[in-house]
This record gives structure tokens, C-alpha cells and sequence, in this order.
């Protein structure tokens, strides 16, 4: 069986670039014809038309960006507040990415006591068998608040499947601070987890650089970014934050290892919706969306060669 973090680096080298879309479908935001052709399928409850929406709409982008890209990044509260409509999408668009070849991070932030914990492991970690798992993803984020004891049976089962766990570790929205800043024995409370996290990777890593258990550190916080990536160096990087929250290329250069492996970077508003902003909305327009998904991606792709050691990866492959 091949580990979480060594599939996770042959699809990054297959596509030499460590961007990730997520999949956050925003039933407001969608392109018009998507949305009528739910209606128009679909004659039952809102949220059944808003559940098939979400379907057609990240099946597109998945069939887009799967050529380019290594991971997608389904955000499943979305799916959710679509009730169990949208879970079961949530599934089938898991899947969707797995047959087209994927890395998935289902974005779950799951994260409980003892025999709860480990129900949501087997929920959601796939592994490398997708039928392993009912949502079959190579990945999930859990929430480390409740202590080490509940990452232990995320960690395990990643551990039997080839799967990956990434910890909530330095978040990328404006109030992280409020608890990850707070000081206890002379450093943040971020630092504390990010050993936790280093640990646990250790133990998974064997004879490999990286383990199975990575952490989630935002790119709106570069300077950490580059921090963590030297004090967790056995640690994969889940890099949200990247476009419409503010993090660009040049702020997520830290998160690499010299090689330019070790940080997967996630971009979802600023992909899925690129038809709303410009210049997309110019080139293509919404009738044209998905050709804005498209040269959305690439532009990330590019920037993260340009201004980070990713770059490294497109020399590497040829």
C-alpha cells in the first residue's frame, strides 16, 4: 500500500503544481444555466434543486480542472446545508474526483471523543481503495481542540488505508488569533498543536520525508507559513486562503521544502466563481464559465511556478 504522502507528491509531480481547487458551491453565485437546468430536471423540494446544482456544477469543474491540477478540495458544509440531498452529492462529487484521478481533501473539520472519532474516520478516509470509505476521500480536516487523544483514531486509520489527516493548525481567517495567538509556556497555542501534529507525522513517515498526518496553515499568514514549514519539516501543508481571501503566490513560497513538495494550495471562490471577477468576466462572461474556471487554474498554476519552489516541479518532470 502506498502512504498518504507519497500519492499526494506522484499527482503533484504528474501535474507539476501544488494548486488545489475546492469545490465550495454557493447556490447565489451560480452561473444561471446551471441553476435552470436543476430546475428544470429536478421538480421536487429547494433543496433537492439546489443539491442537483451543486452536482452538475462541480462535476463541470472537476471535468475541467482535472487535467491540471493534482487535488480538488470539496468544502462539505455547503453540501450539507443542502440537507441530505446535498450530503448524498457530496458523496458522488468525492467520487466524481477519485474516477478522474484526484487527490480529495474533503474538508470536513471533523474532530470528536473516542468512539465518535473513529465513526468519522471510517465516514470519510478512503484512502487509496475508494471503496473503503461511504465518502471516499484520500483526506479529511479534523479539529485538534479536543485534544491528541482524538486524532489518534484519524491517525490509525490513515495509517491501515493510505490516507491523509490534516490538523487545524494556523487557520486563515482574521480572528485565528484569538485562541492559535494565545501563549501557554512561552509560545502560542498554534505551536503546541503544530508539535502535536509533527509527532504524529513522525510516527506515520517511516523511511519517507512526509507522514500521513499534515497540517491546515493559512496563506494569509506567510510569516507562519514559513515558520511552521521549519519547525514541522515531516509535516504536509494544507494552504488555504489563496485568492479571494488574500493570500497570493509570493505569500505562500514558505510552505515548500526546497524541493517544492510538501504544500498542497487551495483556491475554491477564486476559481469556481472566476466568470464574476475580472478580467474572466470580460473574457468569457457566465455563459462561458467554465472556460473562466479554466484560465483561472492556469493562472495559479503559473503564479505558483513564478513565485515559489514549486517552480521546481515543471523543471523536475521534463
Amino acid at each position: 500500500m502506498s502512504g498518504f504522502a507519497q500519492r499526494l507528491h506522484q499527482a503533484v509531480l504528474r501535474k507539476q503544481t501544488a494548486a488545489c481547487v475546492g469545490l465550495d458551491p454557493r447556490f447565489a453565485e451560480l452561473p444561471q444555466a446551471v441553476v435552470r437546468g436543476a430546475e428544470a430536471r429536478c421538480r421536487g423540494t429547494r433543496r433537492e434543486i439546489v443539491a442537483a446544482a451543486y452536482e452538475e456544477f462541480c462535476f463541470r469543474i472537476i471535468d475541467v480542472v482535472a487535467p491540471l491540477v493534482p487535488g480538488v478540495k470539496p468544502q462539505s458544509a455547503f453540501f450539507e446545508e443542502a440537507g441530505p440531498e446535498g450530503v448524498n452529492v457530496l458523496a458522488r462529487v468525492i467520487r466524481k474526483a477519485r474516477d478522474a484521478g484526484l487527490i480529495v481533501v474533503c474538508d470536513a473539520k471533523r474532530g470528536d471523543i473516542g468512539p465518535t472519532a473513529e465513526a468519522y474516520a471510517a465516514a470519510y478516509l478512503a484512502g487509496e481503495d475508494p471503496d473503503a470509505a461511504p465518502f471516499a476521500a484520500d483526506a479529511v480536516t479534523v479539529n485538534p481542540y479536543l485534544g491528541r487523544d482524538t486524532l489518534e483514531p484519524f491517525v490509525r486509520l490513515a495509517t491501515e488505508r493510505g490516507a491523509g489527516v490534516y490538523v487545524l493548525t494556523r487557520t486563515s481567517n482574521p480572528g485565528a488569533g484569538t485562541f492559535q495567538d494565545r501563549v501557554s509556556e512561552g509560545q502560542p497555542m498554534y505551536r503546541h498543536v503544530a508539535e502535536t501534529v509533527e509527532s504524529l507525522a513522525c510516527l506515520t513517515a517511516g523511511s519517507e520525508p512526509y507522514g500521513a498526518v499534515g497540517a491546515v496553515v493559512g496563506a494569509t499568514y506567510p510569516r507562519e507559513l514559513t515558520e511552521l514549514r521549519t519547525a514541522i519539516p515531516h509535516v504536509l501543508l494544507l494552504v488555504p486562503g489563496y485568492g479571494t481571501q488574500g493570500g497570493q503566490a509570493a505569500d505562500v513560497a514558505g510552505a515548500f521544502d526546497a524541493k517544492g513538495f510538501g504544500a498542497l494550495v487551495n483556491n475554491a471562490r477564486g476559481i469556481n466563481f472566476a466568470h464574476s471577477r475580472e478580467p474572466y468576466r470580460s473574457q468569457f462572461g457566465e455563459a462561458n464559465w467554465e472556460q473562466a474556471v479554466e484560465a483561472a487554474t492556469k493562472e495559479m498554476i503559473a503564479q505558483l511556478a513564478a513565485h515559489t519552489p514549486a517552480g521546481k516541479l515543471q523543471s523536475s518532470s521534463r
